[in-house]
């Protein structure tokens, strides 16, 4: 199945021109715990909306893709993030912390953030989306990388579900079909999902969009409406939950918009304003989303009119003048239009086609994350896979596990759990190696711990034999102790070398004497 140019341009300035509307339409009312009354925008807009990060941060990400293409990965989106992201608040200035600490994602998004289970990350996934259109399962694993620079848990499950929803739509325009698609990339327990069903089930039922915002509030409670509200003005009937653990309602908000606007575009986007919580959000990524299945041209223009093509910036640092941050909806859908052909290559894409390039789309019913068979061989590989790495292992990995790829060979670094140790109790890390895609000749690795003075590693040095590719992978164990060592930051590197090549590879680790605080078990 194909998807035409003169299409695919229309669907990606509908996602952006929507993601401008909803954003703007939230913003006035974002953070209030409340059940609103709008029915249009409350600002006198004038065809210069006004600046939002849902919008910002992926200006940002738009530059990292435009140098690195298709090997952008969570450690590059990092350098950019600790580089070019202004605003310090919440899961943001988490992450920054420990990415200047020297953790990697996706430790970043872990260690300390008491609100890796925010919004911040699901309101990303457009451009992964609109990179990867009606191929979920590429647009999922850069998601992925994506959302584990400041997110952990939930708010990547949630950028995930987006992903798959948004580039699914823009072959497929049933809302039901989308977000059955969009749920088979996440967990099925995960608070994103308990949120999501309970939204349905309330639709199902036929109960009113208010009872359904109450049950999905009460489901999956979260915080985001009431921080700095007085506790008397609360609403009586909405529970409280965890601060920080906010995806779950917020995106079972954006789904009640979505169920109870009955595919009007105006109404859809005004009913996720009006059940309150992070607004912007919740709106902005509903407003995406219909942009892709509508298309630019089919937007109302008594929505589209008074925002005009404008995008407004307020969290991205350009003082350096190393950026190009586009200025408008049309240049950002021009940028990524160039970018697509790059970025899924010919195996997926004929520039050859007359009136433009067309793009090979999965088929309406093959767009389910199919969990024993769907793998991704770093973007697509056709025919048979060499070391095939699954979507739902990637999505499963969890915030521990850190992943190297080196010419010859992969690497994941487990650390089992949070990088901390103390006293003299030893620590065990796993390391997992896996001959590369291209390179798939069977080897000799040689492994050598360089730890600071005083860490004795059991096995400091190890060798293994790496089967070719579809052998399975070699996982190999090991432990440290501290017995000698006085300090409190052990930083050292794993050296990796493959006999008879010249490639190596350094694994950087980093275990720290203490604790991190604010990891709470969620609601």
């Amino acid at each position: 199945m194909k998807l035409d140019f003169k299409t695919y341009k229309d669907k990606v300035a509908g996602c952006w021109m929507g993601k401008n509307i909803g954003g703007t339409l939230g913003a006035p009312f974002e953070g209030r715990r409340a059940v609103h009354d709008i029915d249009f925008y409350i600002q006198d807009i004038q065809q210069n909306p006004p600046a939002n990060d849902d919008l910002d941060l992926q200006l940002l990400w738009l530059n990292a893709v435009e140098r690195y293409g298709r090997a952008v990965n969570a450690s590059i989106l990092g350098e950019y993030w600790l580089s070019f992201i202004i605003p310090d608040w919440a899961e943001y200035g988490a992450a920054k912390a420990n990415l200047r600490n020297g953790f990697a994602p996706p430790l970043s998004g872990y260690i300390g953030n008491p609100y890796r289970n925010s919004c911040g990350s699901f309101i990303r996934s457009e451009l992964w989306a609109c990179l990867a259109p009606g191929n979920p399962e590429i647009a999922v694993k850069y998601a992925y990388e994506d959302a584990v620079v400041d997110h952990s848990e939930e708010g990547v499950y949630g950028e995930l579900f987006w992903a798959a929803v948004q580039s699914a739509a823009f072959v497929e325009s049933d809302k039901m079909k989308l977000i059955e698609i969009g749920l088979s990339y996440i967990p099925e327990t995960c608070g994103v999902a308990r949120g999501i069903r309970l939204a349905l089930e309330a639709y199902q039922r036929g109960d009113s969009w208010q009872e359904a915002r109450r049950k999905v509030m009460n489901g999956v409670p979260g915080t985001f409406g009431v921080l700095g509200q007085p506790k008397d003005e609360m609403e009586k009937d909405i529970a409280i939950g965890e601060p920080g653990w906010d995806a779950p309602s917020n995106i079972g908000i954006t789904i009640i918009g979505w169920l109870y606007g009955e595919d009007d575009f105006g109404k859809s986007l005004c009913t996720a304003v009006n059940c309150g919580e992070d607004t912007d959000c919740t709106a902005a990524t509903l407003g995406a989303t219909l942009g892709i299945i509508y298309g630019r041209s089919a937007l109302p223009e008594k929505w589209t009119a008074p925002i005009g093509d404008v995008i407004s910036t307020k969290c991205v640092n350009d003082l350096s003048r190393t950026l190009f941050i586009p200025s408008t909806v049309t240049e950002l859908t021009e940028r990524i239009l160039r970018l697509t052909p790059l970025f899924l290559g010919k195996e997926l894409v004929d520039i050859l086609a007359p009136g433009g390039y067309t793009i090979e789309v999965k088929d309406p019913g093959d767009l389910m994350c199919r969990k024993e068979h769907y793998f991704v061989t770093g973007l697509y590989n056709p025919g048979p896979p060499k070391n095939p790495e699954k979507v739902w292992d990637l999505v499963a990995r969890g915030p521990f596990v850190q992943s190297f790829d080196f010419p010859a060979f992969k690497v994941r670094l487990d650390y089992g759990k949070e990088p901390f140790f103390t006293g003299n109790e030893p620590f065990k890390l796993k390391v997992t190696l896996s001959s590369n895609d291209y390179f798939n000749h069977p080897m000799w690795l040689d492994l050598e711990w360089h730890m600071p003075e005083g860490i004795n590693v059991q096995n400091r040095r190890y060798s293994v034999y790496l089967p070719t590719y579809n052998m399975g992978d070699v996982t190999a164990e090991f432990e440290m102790s501290f017995e000698g060592f006085s300090g409190d930051r052990a930083e050292g590197v794993l050296d990796i070398r493959a006999r008879g090549r010249h490639s190596r590879g350094l694994v950087p680790v980093l275990l720290m004497r203490g604790q991190a605080v604010f990891d709470r078990p969620a609601p």
